[in-house]
């Protein structure tokens, strides 16, 4: 059965290990959440002994909504009486999503219309609602047209866990924290005897959930007790209470072996009274030692080296100061130079200000607030001669200082779309005439470059064409914080019939990203191309949207990418025709990066063109993105302009009645022969629309049209 686990926003990877580790078969990571498969026991011990989780949700329906109408009678099919009594409490959360549903207290209002009609008529009665502490909490999302019914097992936010008593004016999650202390690794640090220091420890959050960790105390035993998370007919209490004796026993072994090695400074008396009273409140009041204390006057440690972790303040109630930050960098570098960090920085200029060299950076979220964790491993590293930086030279600062200019007007469009893959620079000075791509893994662990150096004009010197190519890479691994090892370039170099790439590396290694909602694989070293054209993102996404129980036939698919949306997007099956076995092998294994394969994801090793001549199925969903020319050896020779009308009059004549086929090529100089393709397509160009915004540099970078089948 799959069951779904939210989670704050860059958590995603760390909560998919953590259910496969606590018995789950499967688990996937998506936005602000993971898609699970195991049994109801499996979710109900996430319940219990997710740290990470801020919900787990347990399918009842899944149906289409289209409106208010098909909201409420999908609703009306469940079972209620199987669910729960008349005499129970209610409550529903909803998140709605689209142009049909809006408002989502409206949402949830005809959902409980739902239950309470169904409830009505079969017992004569029916339940109250109750939005605080009510017996059975409903979770409602509403997203592309469908509508996802499921019981809230964990009853509430699973990241209050019981103790709070107190806190200060902007507190820490307790799930974040220890997601915090997972990234820096303390599990292992505490099991070989290291301790655990937070110098800026205010409500003492981080502290007290880093020592509950370290005594094996189930995150949820205190905050539920003796009582059930949720009353649903269909949770298993025996189930449950064995759940509770495990880690009742679990608890009380781990808290009696617990070291003292917990240590907490603040300069507010006030939080560090808060901090006491919280410890108190989880077991902990001998187990950690607190002190009124400046970060500047910390005392250096002695003994195992351990983890130093902070949440040093950055949001708009809490000014942040790169004076602060310096000075905590200091400390630490000071006290526990050997020691290993894992800090929680309002952006990646606060970041920056510790001046401390991070292993590993992360994006996450505290609530609705970015920050950056730094994870240090040791906090001092050692300076040598040889590697201290040098100085940029003007040019290089110049592509430098565009670079941070776009990465910030970028950001909010990047944050509120999801895009983790993108284009930073383009020609943007013309002296630099290079493409820089940035490409994040999907863990957002690691930040690469693809580099693709243009063609110098002819009256440009070798030498400063080289100069100024060199500039530009320093100016990129400066500006995005990119090691040279993670920067893939592809050089122009003269040769016979003119300008040309100059031999790719062959490092055979694949990165994966994330776009949407699917994973894909890239090589930024060993072809030309990436496998992913990144202009023809948002073509990929309306694909998905498009694909709901569609046929999908990606022709000329290279490595998939547009098939693999498909599929995500709900596509019965997919079709991907390509030349090259290559191609075809990474569009498998971008399929099985998604969990997807098998009959329904046919791959064709053809020639486009000739087998549609053959091909006789229909398609409802059809995406054909042929190159510019094609001499293979082991097909036709190919010209886009020259073959574009035969291709498309094939191609459309596979589409079933009402069937759609998007068609992009990005030679700059095509023109498309609207008065051939009228005789059997309707044609709308679409080029505006599938423009990115860090594409709208060079708006000619493809073409893209909308065809349907002419009737008759």
């Amino acid at each position: 059965m799959k069951f779904f686990a939210s989670c704050a926003k860059g958590l995603e990877y760390l909560l998919a290990d953590e259910l496969l580790a606590l018995g789950c078969a499967r688990a996937t990571a998506t936005t602000a959440g993971v898609n699970a498969e195991g049994s109801l026991h499996d979710a109900q011990r996430a319940v219990l002994w997710s740290r990470l989780a801020s919900r787990v949700l347990w399918p009842l329906a899944e149906y289409d909504c289209a409106d208010e109408h098909a909201l409420y009678a999908g609703a009306r099919e469940v079972p209620w009486h199987e669910q729960l009594d008349a005499t129970m409490t209610l409550a529903i959360d909803a998140h709605v999503s689209g142009s049909a549903i809006t408002h989502a207290r409206y949402a949830a209002q005809r959902v409980k219309d739902a239950v309470v009609d169904a409830l009505r008529e079969h017992a004569g009665a029916r339940p109250d609602v109750d939005v605080e502490s009510p017996d059975l909490r409903l979770s409602l999302v509403v997203r592309k047209g469908r509508a996802i019914l499921s019981v809230d097992l964990s009853g509430g936010p699973m990241h209050r866990r019981g103790w709070r008593r107190a806190q200060g004016e902007a507190p820490l999650k307790e799930n974040l924290a220890a997601a915090m202390l997972l990234r820096g690794g303390w599990p292992a640090l505490y099991r070989e005897g290291g301790g655990l220091l937070d110098p800026m420890c205010g409500s003492g959050t981080l502290l007290i959930e880093g020592a509950l960790m370290a005594a094996d105390v189930a995150p949820g035993l205190m905050r539920h007790g003796d009582t059930l998370p949720s009353r649903w007919h269909g949770f298993d209490a025996d189930h449950w209470q064995a759940l509770l004796d495990e880690a009742v026993s679990r608890e009380r072994s781990g808290r009696g072996a617990l070291r003292q090695c917990f240590d907490g400074t603040d300069l507010d008396p006030h939080a560090i009274r808060n901090a006491r009273e919280n410890a108190t409140a989880a077991g902990l009041r001998d187990a950690i030692r607190f002190d009124i204390r400046d970060v500047t006057g910390l005392a250096p440690q002695t003994g195992t080296r351990g983890l130093a972790v902070c949440n040093p303040p950055y949001d708009a109630r809490l000014a942040a100061d790169p004076g602060l930050y310096r000075a905590l960098g200091d400390a630490l570098q000071r006290a526990v130079p050997d020691w290993r960090a894992s800090l929680l920085c309002g952006d990646r200029e606060l970041a920056f200000a510790t001046g401390l060299r991070a292993k590993k950076s992360y994006q996450l979220f505290n609530g609705a607030l970015e920050s950056t964790l730094l994870v240090c491993d040791p906090i001092q590293v050692p300076r040598r001669a040889s590697s201290e930086p040098r100085a940029l030279s003007e040019g290089a600062q110049m592509v430098a200082n565009r670079l941070r200019k776009t990465l910030r007007t970028s950001k909010a469009w990047r944050e509120r779309e999801g895009v983790d893959c993108f284009r930073a620079y383009d020609a943007d000075i013309p002296e630099y005439a290079a493409a820089v791509d940035v490409y994040t893994t999907a863990d957002a662990r690691e930040r690469w470059l693809h580099v693709q150096e243009y063609a110098a004009p002819a009256d440009i010197p070798e030498d400063i064409a080289r100069r100024r190519f060199g500039d530009l890479l320093a100016g990129a691994a400066e500006a995005l914080q990119v090691p040279r090892e993670r920067i893939a370039v592809k050089t122009r170099a003269k040769g016979k019939g003119g300008s040309k790439y100059g031999r790719f590396q062959q490092r055979g290694e694949m990165l994966v990203v994330r776009e949407g909602d699917v994973r894909l694989r890239v090589n930024l070293f060993d072809y030309l191309d990436t496998g992913l054209f990144l202009d023809h993102r948002p073509l990929r996404l309306r694909i998905a949207g498009d694909a709901r129980d569609t046929r999908f036939l990606n022709l000329f698919g290279y490595t998939g990418a547009a098939s693999v949306h498909a599929a995500a997007g709900g596509a019965r099956t997919t079709t991907t025709v390509d030349l090259s076995a290559t191609y075809l092998q990474w569009c498998a294994d971008n399929l099985q990066e998604n969990g997807m394969g098998g009959a329904k994801h046919r791959l064709v090793q053809a020639d486009a063109m000739q087998w549609l001549q053959a091909e006789r199925a229909e398609y409802d969903l059809v995406f054909c993105d042929p190159p510019t020319f094609s001499n293979s050896a082991r097909a036709d020779d190919f010209d886009v302009q020259r073959s574009h009308v035969e291709l498309l009059r094939l191609a459309v004549a596979r589409l079933a009645p009402g069937g759609v086929l998007y068609f992009s090529n990005n030679f700059r100089r095509f023109r498309l022969d609207e008065a051939a393709l009228s005789a059997f397509a309707t044609v709308e160009e679409i080029s505006r629309d599938t423009i990115p915004p860090d594409f709208a540099r060079n708006p000619r970078i493809h073409r893209a049209w909308r065809l349907s089948r002419r009737p008759g």
